[in-house]
Formats: structure tokens, sequence, C-alpha cells
């Protein structure tokens, strides 16, 4: 299938073949019949893309911020490196459309194969077939409305912008900006019974709110403007003004405290600044508002992935339910999109649609992308190359972010890369490109009974691990799993009886055991025991509802990151856990990322981990301390190690050092001489279980 997409580096665009995108719980899939641009995101989005680096590092600037972090962290080059990769993979374009079911999930009942839908969010995008969570559609009863459904997305911002404005029957609303988010926000004011006014400053905006029925449009330099809002308002000013205009001009919000009543509500949709002049806002007491995309549910990960409504007694209209009523609105045509709908573009002519948009060649409304039908579309793997490798690795790669992209696909040079699979079309094919792997596919089992294939590398989101794990052990495959290995104790205890019976070897990407420093430190230390081991991890705040939280999806800082840590202690211990407890610091939230961890080890070294996540961002991450036999070993960030015996000396590498290459190089040698692995399941088993413990004592 084809699927438009763009790079960020220099805004190329084409329409790329990809694989299907992976179908997951409750997911389905839809094959597209038509989908909108939306002329201001979209268009944002494409010409920063055009601009130059000074350019882009003005238009994003908190990316710029997060490149010198980064760069201060990994070191310039591998900094430059990590964001060459993402400028130049292709990226997505769209989130509006509508279509047919083709493929449905095991646990979705609300869809059927054949029905009709209209989609929304991030994967509803320009491609001939889509994956959309199920709280992002809705059916439509007759597909005689399938082109304007298309619109269902824009529409839902539209309502919800409305429905923050709270105006009732009989009450007025100026509605600033009149693209199509405006254009459509005034026709739901409308079929609301209220009292519309248009305002924008393109004269062709105001022709096209004439044309759609809406007399009191006006231009804003119109003389006497004001004026003309108190008289249709009996002089009290307007009960609501919405903005759904796009500018860095603080007119909008301005011109809104001047035509409001008192205690009048401001809605801002569209991209404005706030930096609005005090009298207004003041002396009327306005009540200023942000109007959240499609509605409640909106970037909720339980609402949108995991399919959890909110009860309509509580939160009456959903992002859904929002989109649910602007189709409804189409049935019932209280809604006429036919003057809106200013161009329709074969699939296949996306990219002259979007020079429309930036060169602004026509004027233009409500663009959409009309899909071949017609055509055939299969679900098959993409053939990239076929190249004849030397040496007997035989790689597939199941999960391809940015992780994978940046830390292990490149250590990967010169492997025999057979297949990779990854959950959306775009990155499947772009890694497949890039690294030199010979088909892609959005479907993992492919890799799974890929009889060419006798190695797995596996780097999906964590609750994935344990499922790809134990599938590719029953194959009787090599695999590599990034920490953690998996999420529950049941799933350790199944991966163990499989790996007992595989063919295969397994081991868990616990990479500071081969760091250059850590290497270091044991070849110093040798066979002295016990060994006393001080580790603080400056871990950083993140986000209560950040994915790693998710105790179903990240697991859990503590089993998603601090398993790193645990592990390394082991290592340097170089013996059996006996002994593990921990205490967490009084928290107002239920999440448990500061903890104090207590280790004691069968041969009597001790080890204390300190994994703090209160600390100041401004202090390096890893400090690692190891005491033994009259010798003092500190490990600063994996930079700089100062060795304190005899003498003192101290040794201070280029750029931060964790030992990814040498572990994938020390994987694939095992592997191709069929020797043990350089991490026994065994010690991936015990410290993954400590995990677990320290989890449950917390």
């Amino acid at each position: 299938m084809e699927q438009l997409t763009q790079n960020l580096k220099d805004g190329f665009m084409q329409l790329l073949e990809v694989p299907f995108p992976a179908l997951e719980k409750g997911q389905i899939m839809v094959r597209n019949h038509y989908s909108v641009i939306s002329a201001g995101t979209e268009g944002k989005t494409v010409k920063d893309a055009r601009l130059g680096y000074i350019g882009k590092a003005k238009a994003r600037k908190d990316e710029v911020k997060k490149v010198i972090t980064a760069a201060q962290t990994f070191g310039v080059m591998k900094t430059y490196q990590m964001v060459k990769n993402k400028l130049e993979s292709p990226s997505p374009l769209g989130y509006s459309c509508a279509g047919e079911v083709i493929a449905v999930a095991e646990d979705i009942t609300e869809f059927n194969v054949g029905d009709v839908v209209a989609c929304g969010g991030n994967t509803a995008n320009h491609s001939e077939v889509v994956v959309v969570p199920k709280n992002l559609c809705v059916k439509i009863n007759n597909s005689e409305i399938l082109k304007s459904a298309a619109f269902t997305t824009i529409g839902a911002i539209a309502m919800q912008g409305v429905r923050q404005a709270e105006v009732v029957l009989g009450e007025s609303c100026v509605v600033i900006g009149l693209g199509l988010v405006g254009q459509l926000t005034l026709q739901l004011l409308k079929a609301a019974g209220v009292k519309v006014i248009g305002i924008d400053i393109d004269n062709q905006q105001v022709a096209l709110a004439h044309k759609n029925g809406f007399e009191n449009a006006w231009e804003r330099n119109t003389n006497g403007i004001e004026e003309i809002i108190l008289q249709q308002t009996k002089g009290y000013g307007v009960d609501a003004v919405i903005i759904t205009a796009g500018t860095s001009s603080l007119d909008p919000i301005n011109f809104a405290g001047e035509i409001a009543r008192k205690k009048a509500n401001i809605v801002i949709v569209g991209a404005v600044p706030t930096g609005f002049d005090r009298k207004n806002y003041y002396q009327k007491e306005l009540t200023l508002k942000m109007s959240s995309s499609y509605g409640p549910g909106r970037n909720d990960v339980e609402y949108e992935q995991k399919g959890h409504d909110y009860p309509i007694s509580h939160v009456r209209w959903t992002e859904n339910r929002n989109m649910q009523a602007f189709v409804e609105l189409l049935e019932n045509k209280k809604i006429d999109l036919t003057h809106i709908v200013s161009h329709v573009f074969p699939f296949n002519k996306a990219k002259e649609a979007y020079e429309l948009i930036v060169n602004k060649s026509e004027n233009f409304c409500g663009i959409v992308l009309e899909y071949d039908v017609k055509k055939e579309l299969k679900n098959e793997q993409i053939t990239i190359s076929k190249t004849l490798h030397p040496g007997k690795v035989k790689i597939g790669f199941i999960g391809a972010g940015s992780f994978a992209q940046n830390f292990l696909l490149p250590n990967l040079k010169n492997q025999h890369l057979v297949s990779v699979a990854t959950n959306r079309s775009n990155t499947a094919r772009n890694v497949a490109n890039k690294f030199g792997f010979e088909t892609c596919t959005g479907d993992a089992d492919n890799i799974i009974n890929n009889e060419d294939i006798n190695t797995v590398f596996i780097a999906t989101p964590h609750h994935l691990h344990a499922k790809y794990v134990i599938k590719a052990l029953n194959a009787n495959k090599n695999v590599f799993v990034e920490k953690p290995l998996c999420l529950t104790t049941n799933e350790l205890e199944e991966i163990k009886e499989v790996a007992a019976k595989s063919k295969g070897q397994l081991m868990v990407g616990f990479n500071r055991r081969f760091a250059p420093q850590i290497v270091e430190l044991k070849n110093k230390l040798g066979n002295a025991l016990p060994k006393a081991i001080n580790y603080r991890i400056n871990a950083g705040k993140v986000a209560a509802n950040h994915w790693i939280n998710d105790p179903e999806i990240g697991g859990g800082r503590i089993i998603g990151e601090a398993c790193h840590f645990i592990d390394l202690c082991r290592f340097i211990a170089d013996s059996p856990i006996k002994k593990i407890t921990a205490n967490a610091l009084s928290s107002a939230n239920s999440i448990q990322d500061t903890v104090s961890i207590s280790i004691a080890f069968e041969n009597g070294s001790i080890a204390s981990i300190s994994y703090f996540s209160n600390g100041s961002k401004k202090l390096a991450k890893e400090y690692l301390e190891v005491f033994c036999g009259e010798q003092s070993i500190i490990i600063d960030d994996f930079k700089t190690a100062t060795i304190y015996g005899k003498s003192k000396y101290k040794t201070k590498l280029a750029q931060q050092e964790k030992g990814h290459q040498q572990e994938i190089t020390a994987f694939i040698e095992a592997v191709k001489q069929g020797t043990s692995l350089p991490i026994s399941f065994e010690e991936c088993y015990e410290s993954t279980k400590a995990t677990f413990e320290v989890v449950e004592q917390l």
C-alpha cells in the first residue's frame, strides 16, 4: 500500500510503498476512501520542514533545548547522528479520514468488517490503509456522506470549541478566523440556534461565509466593526467569542476583549498568542478558555489507546461523542459542506494539494484526497533488497523506535538483516531502507515464522517483550530483548519454562556490563572480595501520565529502568543475590520512583542503589562507587573513571559510553560461534526476579 510521508530534513514528500500497519488490541483497520488535509496544521508542518536549519531552530525552540541537553550527555557527534536520524525519517501526514473497515482486533465488538466509518487521531493518516483505536472511530449509517464524513475529526475540533463557549439558543457568538475550522464552527453555531457573526482579515474567507449563508460575516478592518457588532447585540456585546485563527498577532485576543459583553467566554481553538491587554478582560471579568482538540479523552492513553470510555453521566461530550454528533448532523443535513470542499485531489496527486497550500496559488478551504478503492491491496511484506551476507546470523528485528535506531541498529552493520517489523508502516519502510533489511512488515509474526531468520531482536514497548520472547523461543530462535525482560512474575516463569525447552538462547540488553569503564573496573579489582558498591542514579522527574509509569505498558520505572542498575551491581559483585530490601520516599501520588535499594550477595558483597527522581536536572545521571581491597573506583556518568589505590589516576572518554556497541558485538559473536551468550539466562532471570521483589516490597 502507499502512504503519504514527508522528510523533516528538507520537506521532501512522497507516496511511499509501505506494509500494512500492525493491528493490535482495541483497534480497527480501515481502507481509506477519503482523507482531509488540514491546511492550517499540516500546512505549517510542511512549511517548517522546508525551512533551513536556522529556520527550524526558530520554529522549534523547545526541540533545540533538548538537542543541547543531549549533546552535553551523549557528545556532539552522537547527538548529531540522533538528530539526523529524526530529520531524515519519513513522517506521516493527516489526522482525519473516512473509509471501510477491512479488519478488527479480536477484542473489538463495536465494529464489523464492512462497516463504513470516520476516523481521527495520529494514525488516521493520508494512507491507503490505516489502523485506528476504537474510541477514535465512529460508524456512518449513510455511505453517501462518506466524503463529508472525512471532515469528522476537524468537525469535532470545531464542536469542542462551541461546547467550551457555552452558548445556548438565542445567544450570540463571534467567530474570529474563517478558515476550515472557522467555517465549520459557523455552521455548528447556526444549527444550535445561536446568532453568529464571522470575522476574518481575508476577504475571500468572508466571501465564502457569505456563500454558505452567513450574511453577518465581516472583514476585520471594516470601518466601525466594533459598533456593527454592538448593534447586532443590542448594545451589550457578544455572549462568546471563539478564536479559530492562526496567527502570531495579538489582535484576535484583544479584539475579542473589546467586543465581548461582561462575563463572556473567550475560547481559543486556533494557534494564537495569549498575551492580551488587561483592561477589557479585567473590567468585564471575561473568562478565557483553551479548547483541547476534539474534546475530553484527547491524548489520554486510558481513553484513546486502551479504549476505556468516560461515563456519560460524568463526561457528556467526549471526543468520540463529539465525532458521533458531527456525523449525525451531516446525516440529518444540518451541516452542508458543499461550498466548504474547495478541492478534491486523487491520492496519487496529493503532493499537488500541498503545493497549493504552501504557495497559495488558489483560494482554498476544505481539501480532500480521494483514494482508488478499486485498486487491489495486499497485506504483504515489502521487499527492499536482496544482498548476500557472510556468517550464520540471520536477523529479524521487532520494534524499531528511536532507541533501536540510535543505539542498537547502528551496531548491526555488515550483518545479515533479513526483515524488520514495526507497528507504524512508514517506520518499517524507513528502517529497512536505512539499515539494509531485505524486507519490512507490519506483522511481527512474519519475523517469528520466517525460517530464514535464526536471531530475533526485540525492542518493542515493554508490555510486548514477554509475548515476542516466548514466541521467538518457541520457534527456536536466538533472542536479544531490550530491558525489561517482562513485566510480571507469571511472564518471567513462563519464559523460564520455554527457555529451558528451546534450542535458541535468550539474552537481555543489560548493556552497562559491557561499558569500557566497567570492564576496566572488573580487571582492576580482579578476584578481590568482598565488594561494597554505592550506585546513585539521578533519574529525573517523569510525568505521572508518561507511558513508563503505566503498569500495563511500561511497568513503572523500577521494572522499566532500575533493573539495569540491579543487574550491574550483581555483575560487579559477581555473586548471586542473597537478600534485597527497598524503601520509597513518601509521595503525594502513587508513583514510587525515588527509591533506596539494598542488596546483600552470597559472597559477602553489598550494594546500595539510590534511584532518585527528585533531584536537579543539572546533576549528571549516574555515579558509581566501588570499594574493595583498599581500592576505590569512581565512575561518573560513564564519562570519567577515577581509580584510588597505591596511586590515583583518572581516565576520561570523549563521550558517554554505556556499552551498547560492545554488547551487540559480543552477542553476535556468540551466536556465530555457537557458544553461550555473554549474559547467561540464569543471570537475566535473577536480575529480573530481584526487580520484581523490589516492587513487591514497595
